[in-house]
């Protein structure tokens, strides 16, 4: 056995995080040995014992400096010193990097006040042509998992999370740029169908590098509430992106809406571009990695892992619950738009406003459950969530039958105060289970299970347009009769209580989700595990890689 040794002048108030470095205490230098113990003559009733001659004989010693030594710190000495003030490496860089990107997504409904204004006032689009261009346009974003795959099997120039940030940030800003300067782009239905799309193709590769890098730095850091700072960071730009939107209608056309984010993107091209990704303390893959290893060897890979991921039943029942409760909603977002801007000729100062206190609202009960609400009971939580959620599609139903006219409530101020609310909630909803998938996300599989969450968010809410779009259409929904509106809001509301039934599917809490993981690992850490080296000066002490087939 091979002992190192250690200075007898108090060497731990000289140990950094990764190398022992002399004291500043002046001192001689020396060198001191390590003992290797080798027992001789193991037949002890054979052969007779010498007490005068030692059990043991004292091999060639290793001399090796102290300052040469290489220390591992131990998960609880990094907690304590993270306790006694000392940051994570890159922390700040993140919390800017993640902070500006979250408010840049947020700020997304800036542009696109302008442009739902744009189609309906300038192009007079049918409420169902509008939302159906609303939700086919997030088409690029079911390819999510796609994209989850390529950031975590496929390096670029030593990274694999901000470049594509990068990537998605300038097919954005190649999107909203020609809106703005090319006058034609805007009013030909095929090319702002194509900016469109091109604009979700974008945001759908950056959202996902940025929730695999969020989740990704969250568990190598032990930073539990990063989640909820991106959540904040995005609702913070949602209120500012609709407190200046209804202004910016009233005073400059949308074009000009469009150059201000377009600027705004380049910005965060710019800052993307500049951090480097090795900075932040995210561990790196060696040279020889990246140059020997395929890509497609590594893509397919990926994704047997991602497959083995979400086979999981502590994934697999929550996202199926969440995903089946978005999508058997009908959602008749582009009919009320036009009933409120076509029927009721709302200020679109009213519509931004009430767009403002809706992602106050959700700015407030994200900070609640950061403090408080975590610690409910992730079913009692959900349950309560959905069933708020059906009965405030109701309001909608209020505003159409003018019964808050009888109230004596004007249509300005119900549409501010209550208008947003449902969609508020809705949005809140998805909070516990992006923490849930967070702490549940494989080592490696960061980005894959990340952006299949997303994609299947995603996927869900164009279904849920598109079962709105068929019921508005069915029910006979029109630019100038919204007379069968109030039928379409009751089935709204009958189709959101119908997952409370299936509530079973859910955790009771994330500390029964702990326990289930550390009774049984995931199948792909049970599969193998990872192979670490420790050097000390010239003693390689090696690990060897345990394989436990099922």
């Amino acid at each position: 056995m091979i002992y190192s040794s250690v200075s007898s002048e108090n060497p731990w108030t000289t140990i950094s995080p990764k190398v022992l470095r002399p004291s500043t205490k002046q001192r001689p230098f020396h060198l001191n040995p390590i003992l290797c113990f080798h027992r001789q003559n193991p037949d002890t009733i054979n052969s007779p014992v010498n007490p005068t001659e030692p059990k043991t004989h004292l091999r060639s010693p290793i001399l090796i400096n102290p300052t040469q030594v290489i220390y591992r710190k131990t998960k609880r000495s990094r907690i304590h010193e993270e306790r006694r003030g000392f940051p994570h490496l890159g922390s700040q860089q993140m919390l800017f990097l993640c902070g500006f990107g979250y408010w840049m997504q947020g700020f997304r409904c800036f542009p696109w006040l302008a442009l739902n204004f744009h189609m309906v006032h300038r192009l007079n689009m049918h409420p169902s042509t509008l939302q159906l261009i609303q939700h086919s346009g997030n088409l690029p974003m079911v390819a999510k998992p796609f994209y989850g795959i390529l950031s975590d099997a496929l390096y670029i120039s030593g990274a694999h999370r901000l470049p594509y940030i990068s990537i998605g940030v300038l097919l954005q800003v190649l999107s909203w740029g020609p809106m703005a300067v090319i006058p034609v782009a805007a009013k030909s239905l095929p090319t702002l169908m194509a900016c469109v799309l091109l604009s979700n193709l974008g945001a759908s590769i950056t959202e996902v590098a940025q929730d695999a890098l969020v989740a990704e730095y969250g568990q190598e850091k032990n930073m539990k509430g990063l989640q909820s700072y991106a959540f904040m960071a995005s609702a913070a730009g949602g209120i500012l992106g609709n407190l200046i939107g209804g202004y910016f209608l009233m005073k400059a056309p949308p074009r000009t809406m469009f150059l201000v984010f377009s600027v705004l993107l380049s910005a965060q091209l710019a800052i993307s571009l500049r951090i480097r990704e090795e900075s932040l303390g995210l561990p790196q893959l060696p040279d020889h990695y990246l140059t020997r290893k395929p890509i497609f060897e590594s893509i397919r890979k990926q994704f047997s892992e991602l497959m083995m991921g979400i086979q999981e039943e502590s994934i697999v029942r929550p996202l199926t619950w969440i995903v089946a409760s978005i999508a058997m909603v009908p959602v008749l977002s582009g009919s009320i738009f036009c009933y409120q801007t076509q029927h009721l000729h709302l200020d679109p100062s009213v519509i931004g406003m009430s767009r403002v206190i809706g992602q106050l609202m959700l700015l407030s009960t994200a900070v609640l459950y950061d403090r408080y609400w975590k610690k409910v009971p992730m079913r009692k939580l959900v349950g309560v969530v959905q069933l708020v959620y059906a009965f405030s599609l109701l309001l909608d139903l209020l505003l159409v039958r003018q019964i808050n006219v009888r109230l004596g409530i004007p249509n300005e101020v119900f549409v501010l105060c209550f208008s947003g609310l449902a969609e508020t909630i809705a949005q809140f909803k998805i909070l516990p289970f992006i923490v849930l998938f967070a702490s549940l996300c494989p080592r490696g599989c960061e980005g894959s299970l990340t952006s299949f969450l997303a994609s299947a968010l995603c996927l869900s809410s164009i279904a849920s347009g598109f079962l709105g779009v068929g019921l508005a259409s069915l029910i006979g929904v029109t630019a100038g009769d919204y007379s069968s509106l109030p039928f379409g809001i009751l089935v709204q509301f009958i189709a959101a209580l119908l997952p409370l039934g299936w509530l079973c599917n859910l955790p009771m809490s994330e500390a029964v989700i702990g326990k289930e993981r550390k009774r049984g690992l995931s199948r792909r850490s049970q599969k193998s595990r990872r192979v670490g080296r420790v050097v000390y000066g010239s003693v390689f002490i090696y690990r060897r890689e345990r394989e436990s087939e099922a």
